[in-house]
């Protein structure tokens, strides 16, 4: 959910930023010149894209290369322990604060502070992130003298915060200081044939998981038109299974369909009209636990979709986060603070 880097060096948008297509000659380009800026960068792209990517390069490829840099999931938390997490807090601050503890500003000290999933920081944590960006200071939980905040921001989201600006849903004020300076990543429907060139470079990557295969004429023509809703997440993930299933072999057009083809949400054994029917006749069956099922398998969906993101899902469900939680527990599914 979260991590600190270790510094690199190098050309890290030739290393990270893989690609031949224009979108991606552009990309690496603009991300070179606003690594020199000390501004807070807004990255937006879809989910699995490489948005974290684009932060480790604007880090890597900047002054603050030496010192850390930060992530920190802001969908991963509920809303008091993401800004203990930001901002620290002192010992007896909340209900198990046992001890003193540093927060991720704190952290990055004069490196770079990633905040994953931006768009999920709840209003009333939205107010503070605002002072520290507008006063470069904050306060641990709990304490009263200030500490100044050196990390530069940068902050990602898949998520269209103009429109979540418009729908009250995030601060305008707040938007405007963490998108001082934008980059967009291109999905990787816009980006050509890069599709080729990461196919293999995944297939490098995770030799020792699986062995490298090939694909028919068909198989690679499927694969090149096919949208990759999961960007560039989902080819590799593709690529992970192609090699654990098919190592060394030459992957079939049906069988690649077959990888591509969305894993069912009903069941397995769910009922057809004639077996529901035979059911209610003989008594076997009880509405709530059938619409338990249902509302089970929409959650587990949901989570799976983007794994650790509950906010997220709860989204997808048209639900709130507090109402998701209650819902875990209930259904008897992973509970976020676990």
């Amino acid at each position: 959910m979260s991590r600190a880097s270790s510094p690199g060096a190098g050309a890290a948008t030739q290393q990270l930023l893989l690609g031949s297509s224009a979108a991606m000659v552009s990309l690496r380009a603009q991300v070179r010149q606003l690594a020199q800026s000390p501004f807070p960068v807004l990255v937006s792209g879809e989910s699995g894209t490489g948005k974290e990517l684009v932060a480790q390069c604007l880090h890597r490829e900047g002054p603050r290369a030496a010192a850390p840099l930060v992530t920190l999931n802001c969908a991963a938390f509920t809303p008091e322990l993401l800004a203990a997490q930001l901002f620290g807090h002192a010992r007896g601050a909340y209900t198990g604060a046992e001890q003193a503890r540093a927060g991720f500003f704190e952290a990055a000290g004069g490196g770079t502070l990633l905040l994953d999933e931006v768009g999920e920081i709840p209003p009333a944590l939205q107010a503070k992130l605002l002072r520290v960006l507008e006063n470069g200071e904050y306060y641990r939980l709990g304490e009263t003298q200030a500490r100044r905040a050196a990390a530069r921001i940068v902050a990602a989201t898949n998520r269209d915060l103009r429109t979540a600006v418009q729908r009250g849903e995030f601060r305008a004020d707040l938007f405007h200081r963490l998108s001082v300076l934008q980059v967009n990543v291109p999905p990787l429907r816009e980006r050509a044939d890069d599709w080729q060139l990461l196919l293999a470079h995944f297939q490098q990557a995770y030799a020792a998981q699986g062995s490298p295969f090939s694909l028919a004429p068909a198989a690679a023509r499927r694969l090149a038109s096919y949208g990759f809703a999961g960007n560039v997440r989902e080819l590799r993930n593709l690529v992970i299974r192609l090699g654990c299933r098919y190592p060394g072999a030459c992957v079939a057009d049906a069988d690649l369909q077959a990888e591509l083809e969305p894993a069912p949400c009903a069941p397995d054994d769910g009922p057809a009209a004639t077996g529901l029917a035979a059911r209610l006749c003989a008594g076997e069956f009880r509405l709530a636990e059938e619409l338990a099922d249902v509302e089970r398998c929409y959650v587990a969906l949901a989570l799976a979709l983007k794994p650790h993101n509950f906010a997220h899902a709860a989204r997808l469900l048209g639900v709130n986060r507090t109402t998701l939680y209650s819902k875990l527990a209930r259904l008897g599914l992973t509970s976020p603070l676990e």
